[in-house]
């Protein structure tokens, strides 16, 4: 991700379409995270949208796909959780997708294409945030086989671009 960002900070409906657009996706109402008048800031790079609040980096936006960032811990308690084993975690964090036969758990409800926090067994620390590629009924029987997409992992281009901005 290139240095070149432009800021900004939005407008009253900008701010409503993409806390609309961020709390659908989760299933979550806005005011729960950002209080009734939230200042959201956007930071656009060539790659990536990257929008924070109180200068947290809470959602990025990746061509058409806007996700929570691992950097925006307030949403963690608030996502289905996938725990997996200390083997997959240099995969997940080189950016590999998850795979069933690497998950200890699964915590939570959800449908196919759910955004989820996925964690090591061992510390519970937060290493990706996935996309589920089945719903959860299916993913707690599966065992082989890619379930999870990895959106964005630690240390990926957008992580280290968050934590310049942060």
């Amino acid at each position: 991700m290139r240095n070149s960002l432009k800021r900004h900070f939005l407008k009253e409906n900008e701010i409503k379409q993409i806390l609309d657009n961020f709390s659908g996706r989760l299933g979550i109402k806005p005011e729960q995270l950002f209080g009734s008048k939230p200042r959201i800031e956007l930071v656009e790079a060539q790659e990536a949208k990257i929008f924070l609040f109180n200068n947290m980096p809470f959602s990025a936006q990746i061509r058409d796909m806007l996700f929570p960032t691992l950097l925006f811990e307030e949403i963690f308690s608030l996502l289905p959780k996938i725990v997996v084993d200390m083997g997959a975690v240099r995969h997940i964090c080189n950016g590999a997708d998850i795979m069933a036969p690497g998950v200890v758990k699964i915590e939570g409800e959800f449908d196919k294409n759910a955004f989820l926090l996925i964690v090591d067994e061992r510390h519970g620390k937060p290493l990706a945030i996935g996309q589920a590629l089945i719903e959860s009924k299916i993913m707690k029987e599966t065992k082989r086989g890619k379930i999870v997409k990895n959106v964005h992992h630690v240390g990926d281009d957008l992580w280290n671009l968050m934590k310049k901005i942060a």
